[in-house]
């Protein structure tokens, strides 16, 4: 296909639309027969999911004689699929390229998924807060593996048979134990920098319950170090 200018007739615009509209009735169709499921069944199960599609909009819609796909029914449609959204406009495998927008060139889907995930960077857009939230899931996994390697290395120590051992047991669980105060530091500040923004965190499981601070020790003296 070959893409005109922005002065050029208004064809181009519904071309673009049809084409996302394709990719996702293409993948629906494809998706559906490979559960073995009619439209029906796939109309039911959007239905339990507290969205109604009903069977011939379904149908419609993979013929491509529906006008519209509102987001909605994507997001439906995707969970009663057991799939992703994104792979439901960007159909990774099956459909070689496709376009982002109206006007554009056509790109391979995979290069075009990863940017609508961010996965990929494009110069000049603003990622909002997912960075601040992806460094928020690497603190935890780090703090969360480290308090298990320092009492496993605790454990070691106790039952260590040679003195030999036991300090080496001991070097690891101090070293380990350094590791998750590190993580729990950088993720307190982290979480505080995310309320300043306005946001708010995620939440942490039971055994990084230690890393936000009490209110009545917010404007205290005392170190975050010596509070772990």
């Amino acid at each position: 296909m070959t893409q005109r200018g922005l002065g050029d007739e208004e064809d181009d615009f519904p071309e673009w639309e049809d084409r996302v509209k394709a990719n996702v009735a293409g993948e629906v169709r494809r998706r559906r027969k490979e559960m073995g499921w009619s439209a029906q069944d796939l109309a039911d199960q959007c239905e339990q999911l507290g969205h109604p599609i009903p069977r011939n909009v379904i149908a419609n819609m993979e013929s491509g004689r529906r006008a519209s796909l509102p987001l909605v029914d994507v997001l439906v449609l995707a969970a009663a699929l057991e799939t992703y959204p994104a792979c439901l406009i960007f159909p990774v495998g099956y459909v070689d390229q496709t376009q982002e927008l109206p006007f554009q060139d056509l790109v391979p889907t995979w290069d075009a998924l990863r940017r609508f995930t961010g996965e990929q960077e494009v110069p000049g857009y603003d990622a909002g807060l997912v960075p601040d939230f992806e460094a928020h899931v690497s603190l935890v996994r780090t703090a969360l593996a480290a308090l298990e390697e320092e009492e496993q290395a605790r454990f070691a120590a106790k039952t260590a048979t040679s003195r030999a051992q036991k300090e080496e047991a001991e070097r690891k669980r101090t070293a380990y134990a350094d590791r998750a105060i590190s993580a729990k530091y950088n993720l307190r500040y982290l979480r505080r920098d995310l309320r300043d923004d306005g946001a708010t965190p995620p939440d942490l499981p039971p055994a990084l319950g230690d890393v936000d601070l009490p209110e009545s020790d917010t404007d205290a003296n005392t170190t975050t170090e010596e509070s772990f």
